[in-house]
């Protein structure tokens, strides 16, 4: 199946899929859905289940133009959630110019390095002498193991001047061992593709959770940085604690509870998620975000999660009220709550009949904070 909106004037857009296991059989599937003629750039999100040297040089060798792309904890298009194949969407449009750096190892990364892409990628600007929140916005995609989001994306924002940045930490699967971003040709771990993109075109960054705060607070008493792991609240063995705090036993605990009471913090006025994603045998528990101690931090509770993603599918939609591609950056912890819920099946029904490609993640970025259990991303219009 192949969505193709060639009646669009300003851009055009082709969104296919594969669940082929062959990873030459699943690339020329894809093509033959998405390969288009003058297209700018390939978005691409697949399963890490795939022999990664073989996908890559695949990719190479059939498609010509800057792809983008990662490995995931499970793909998302038009045909819904899926585990275990490819998903892409081509863009062909005059209006829209593509900038990319890949930024390896991110362990060397620093500020003075961000300045460095920046001066890079100001030089090459073909709709401004500088970078403008009007016409340009980033897209990150970044090893989702890496422990790195936070200081990436704090460089990137702040060098890049506060032009919108939103992204994903690349998944494996949920098996927690390895995961890659895509750069020429290969799959590459401890690294990021930084994409800027200039365009004429309409578009909206937007970030959206479905978890409100409660009553509930805890301190973080003990923390391993570093790590992202919690070893106390309020100085108590953190699992023990946290299961306390919630009202159940610490046996009971599982990723199911930790994603239905995750961790909230408050910055510049906005709640953002820290979410847990597994305890460990010494009681300290696994965050996906950056944990320090002497945070006071709160319990949230999820209100209706698709509720949630159509008011603000829609909200999009009014404002950008043309033919669009949404790109997205969904936490898989999201996508595990949907399951759990018994509310998957309306999920996908709102994402069949829109344009979408996306994944679900380790972690999602929206400007300089690294948030969790949250859906980025743009909306461009054409």
């Amino acid at each position: 199946m192949t969505i193709d909106m060639n009646r669009q004037s300003r851009m055009q857009i082709k969104i296919g899929r594969s669940l082929a296991k062959n990873e030459a059989e699943a690339v020329a599937e894809l093509r033959e859905m998405i390969l288009q003629p003058n297209q700018n750039a390939i978005f691409f999100f697949c399963s890490s289940r795939y022999d990664l040297n073989v996908l890559g040089k695949e990719l190479e060798q059939k498609f010509a133009c800057p792809l983008i792309g990662c490995t995931t904890a499970g793909e998302i298009s038009t045909f819904g959630y899926q585990e275990g194949g490819i998903v892409g969407a081509s863009i062909a449009s005059e209006e829209l110019h593509l900038h990319n750096i890949v930024i390896s190892p991110l362990s060397s990364f620093s500020l003075s390095k961000a300045e460095k892409a920046a001066a890079t990628i100001r030089a090459e600007l073909s709709l401004s002498t500088d970078f403008d929140k009007k016409c340009m916005f980033g897209f990150i995609l970044i090893d989702g193991l890496s422990l790195r989001e936070e200081v990436i994306l704090a460089s990137l924002y702040n060098c890049f001047e506060g032009i919108p940045i939103i992204g994903g930490s690349s998944g494996d699967d949920l098996a927690f061992m390895k995961t890659a971003v895509y750069a020429h040709g290969r799959f590459i771990s401890d690294a990021a593709v930084f994409s800027l993109f200039e365009t004429s075109l309409p578009f909206m960054t937007f970030k959206t959770q479905h978890i409100q705060p409660t009553e509930n607070k805890i301190v973080i008493t003990g923390a391993n940085p570093a790590q992202r792991i919690i070893t106390e609240i309020n100085g108590e063995p953190a699992s023990q604690e946290y299961a306390r705090v919630i009202g159940l036993d610490e046996g009971q605990l599982t990723a199911t509870v930790f994603s239905q009471n995750p961790l909230l913090i408050k910055i510049g006025g906005d709640w953002h998620v820290r979410a847990i994603y597994k305890m460990n045998e010494d009681h300290s528990l696994s965050i996906l975000s950056a944990i320090e101690e002497g945070l006071v931090m709160t319990i949230g509770k999820g209100v209706n999660i698709v509720r949630n993603f159509e008011v603000q599918i829609t909200a999009l939609e009014n404002r950008i009220p043309c033919e669009r591609l949404f790109l997205l950056c969904d936490c898989i912890l999201r996508k595990l709550e949907l399951n759990s819920c018994g509310e998957l099946d309306e999920m996908n029904r709102l994402l069949s009949c829109r344009n979408i490609i996306g994944f679900s993640t380790y972690g999602e970025q929206f400007n300089s904070i690294h948030v969790n259990q949250t859906l980025t991303g743009v909306v461009i219009g054409g």
